[in-house]
């Protein structure tokens, strides 16, 4: 081994299969270059610690282009116990390495005979099993945990509609050594039901006598467990998203979803407003121009949209009350934790109605939706295990002007961005907001924001010009999950909010046509799916609440 060895951290790699730490194939990180030393034998001390050089930019003469310079001493010390962290993860893969070798050992599973005179196991998924009392049954699913003890083997089994607990003796425990977690199997056996004072999900364990392996998951180094460690850095848990989502609470938080949209859904539908599906591909903006993402369409100059506001109100002549749910998309540089680049919006709107009407519609859909996820066999019972504290929301919500807001932010001493007193026309930032909902502690109607902070296309008050009527709805440890407003029903009022905000209107003919052909009073709101999951959940940021969040600086995998 040389006494020199080179790291770049550009081109390097941290493998000594591919690597031997020359110059012409330098390392990575000088923690991999130390450990490449000790790699064979696993004892720093039998070996002499090589001379580490590492790749830069030359400052004194540039001229001369970057090269290599000794590792400063505060890096070789990081190094150093870089290089202990890689020592004991290579013992512990070794000491893998043996235990599968043991496993080997063990029955194979090609090994196993079904015994033919029990009765034919019936199919069942997981969540239908715990009914199946003394049946036999065959379920399919993932090694969720595994735990192997002399001639029993104990495991809990996963198939996206629940988790069950089951015993394998004899055989089946022999060759089970050689499972690992997120195997796929099928288990053959008797469901049982568990004696007093023993807890499992269904309240059921299944009593193992046959197995068959689907898919065997990789152990040592490529295990589950090494790829998805509890309290990694967090943009690494959301590299292995897909490993991720295996786990019980985002898996919870999934179906908790799935659960809301379709408790929204079913309000609309006994409130018989029709679902619509506007395009995404569009030529025109409906939260100002910044947050927009631009695409060539057949080159012509395209966004995603931000919402479909605009096409729902299309809709309102022909096919009445409206709703639409799919994604909406903004470019907000924003790295807070209510913020996505891509979102789930529920939006609605609704025609000849009233500002006062618009409000009550609003928190009768949280209200009820609501109501049926609590009561959703699946959901509810992740909600409690998520959110053990979690009160349903009941009417009505409480109703806060704007300008009462501000006065309650004076009062408190909670200043504004600039660190100053709030004062009329300022827009609430996410902190103050937040501060005020979670203070007061129930759920917020704040109404009656100034012009100037509000769309274009947002309906004066006609008993103070100076603010509109429209409405923020904000929850307590999640703030604002709704936001909506009347619409400007009249053409020339329209037009003036175009020209305020420096709009060309001719590209939005189709829109303002709705004015010109049978104008009627109408309103509409959007609901961000993910802020109100996590205030549902209890998450602490919007990210858990999404598939696979879109936000600034992510869009893999």
């Amino acid at each position: 081994m040389t006494s020199k060895l080179y790291i770049n951290e550009q081109v390097g790699i941290d493998d000594t299969k591919k690597n031997n730490g020359s110059k012409e194939l330098p390392f990575k990180t000088p923690a991999y270059a130390l450990f490449s030393v000790v790699e064979k034998s696993l004892e720093a001390t039998t070996n002499k610690e090589p001379e580490l050089l590492v790749f830069k930019k030359n400052e004194e003469t540039p001229e001369a282009g970057p090269d290599y310079f000794p590792i400063t001493a505060s890096a070789l010390k990081k190094a150093r116990k870089g290089c202990e962290g890689l020592k004991k993860k290579a013992i512990k893969a070794a000491s893998a390495t043996e235990q599968v070798t043991k496993k080997l050992e063990a029955l194979d599973f090609n090994q196993l005979k079904e015994d033919k005179s029990l009765p034919k196991a019936k199919p069942f998924k997981i969540i239908k099993s715990y009914n199946a009392i003394d049946e036999r049954v065959k379920i399919s699913g993932w090694v969720h945990r595994l735990r192997n003890k002399k001639s029993l083997c104990f495991l809990v089994l996963r198939d996206g509609t629940g988790y069950l607990q089951c015993v394998l003796t004899g055989d089946c425990a022999k060759a089970s050594a050689n499972l690992t977690l997120e195997s796929t199997v099928s288990l053959y056996g008797t469901i049982k039901k568990l004696p007093e004072g023993k807890s499992a999900p269904g309240g059921v364990e299944l009593s193992v006598d046959y197995f068959t392996l689907i898919g065997l998951a990789p152990s040592g180094d490529e295990s589950f467990t090494n790829k998805v460690q509890e309290n990694a850095d967090p943009s690494l848990l959301l590299d292995q998203r897909h490993l991720m989502l295996r786990g019980e609470t985002l898996s919870a938080v999934m179906k908790v979803r799935a659960s809301l949209l379709r408790s929204v859904r079913r309000f609309y539908d006994e409130e018989g407003i029709t679902e619509v599906t506007p395009p995404c591909m569009v030529q025109t903006q409906v939260e100002g121009g910044s947050t927009l993402f631009k695409l060539d369409y057949y080159g012509e100059e395209s966004f995603l949209t931000q919402s479909s506001q605009l096409y729902l109100e299309t809709c309102l002549p022909s096919l009445g009350d409206v709703y639409a749910i799919q994604e909406s998309f903004r470019a907000e540089k924003s790295h807070t934790r209510r913020h996505l680049s891509e979102y789930t919006h529920i939006e609605a709107e609704l025609c000849f109605l009233t500002f006062d009407e618009l409000l009550s519609h609003i928190e009768k859909l949280i209200v009820t939706a609501i109501h049926y996820v609590l009561e959703d066999p699946v959901a509810g019972p992740l909600i409690k295990q998520l959110n053990p504290d979690f009160k349903a929301p009941k009417s009505p919500f409480m109703r806060l002007e704007y300008k009462d807001a501000i006065k309650w932010l004076q009062e408190h001493g909670i200043k504004n961005e600039e660190n100053e007193e709030f004062k009329f026309g300022d827009d609430i930032a996410e902190a103050a907001e937040r501060k005020m909902t979670d203070t007061i502690g129930v759920p917020i109607l704040l109404i009656k924001f100034p012009v100037e902070i509000k769309s274009f296309y947002m309906k004066k008050c006609i008993d103070d010009p100076r603010v509109t009527e429209s409405v923020d709805v904000l929850m307590p440890t999640v703030g604002e999950i709704t936001g909506g407003s009347m619409r400007i029903d009249d053409e020339e009022e329209l037009m003036a909010g175009f020209k305020r905000e420096g709009i060309n209107p001719e590209p939005y003919y189709w829109f303002t046509d709705q004015r010109k052909y049978g104008t009627a009073p109408h309103g509409g709101y959007g609901i961000g799916t993910e802020r109100i999951l996590a205030w549902l959940c209890q998450r602490y940021t919007v990210r858990d609440c999404s598939l696979y969040p879109r936000f600034s600086g992510r869009c893999k995998p």
